[in-house]
């Protein structure tokens, strides 16, 4: 297993003290500059086991082990913030797309069958080329959004019906 090794500078130190001295960091922050600071090997630290520190913070110590990777990986400043979740991709259904899907949602059914599948429409809707490809579960949730708004619109809002 490979054993990172925190050494803070001066000014890495301070800030770490700083932002424990302080209540305006997120949670997140706090418990970093904590680890980090209880990690430290330079001359401004008091060097605990990764062990150690987990018990205090109660966290488990494979957290600890990874904020120090990403310290010596990515740098101070990286290590202290949250990591930014990755971007999610371009919405496939736009207003377009939800009208055609709901359209023939409530058309009638494949000959064969009772009523539409998320499955079947999802392949409908590729077939006739609304689009490159979507997902059942992607109808299911156009499908869900659009069964929500019918049923407000149908139970109404007393405080504005006046």
């Amino acid at each position: 297993m490979v054993r990172y090794k925190v050494t803070l500078t001066r000014e890495g130190h301070e800030l770490c003290k700083y932002v424990l001295s302080k209540g305006k960091h997120s949670s997140q922050q706090y418990r970093n500059a904590c680890i980090l600071i209880n990690a430290d090997e330079g001359p401004y630290g008091q060097k605990l086991s990764n062990e150690k520190i987990a018990q205090v913070l109660q966290i488990n110590p494979k957290t600890v082990e990874r904020v120090k990777q990403r310290f010596v990986e990515e740098g101070f400043d990286v290590c202290l913030d949250r990591k930014p979740y990755p971007q999610k991709g371009p919405k496939k259904a736009d207003g377009d797309f939800e009208a055609h899907l709901i359209a023939l949602s409530c058309s009638e059914a494949p000959e064969g069958y009772a009523r539409w599948s998320l499955r079947m429409l999802a392949d409908k809707m590729v077939e006739l080329e609304y689009t490159d490809s979507i997902s059942h579960e992607t109808v299911r949730q156009v499908l869900k959004k659009r069964n929500q708004t019918v049923a407000g619109k149908r139970l109404g809002d007393s405080a504005t019906g006046k």
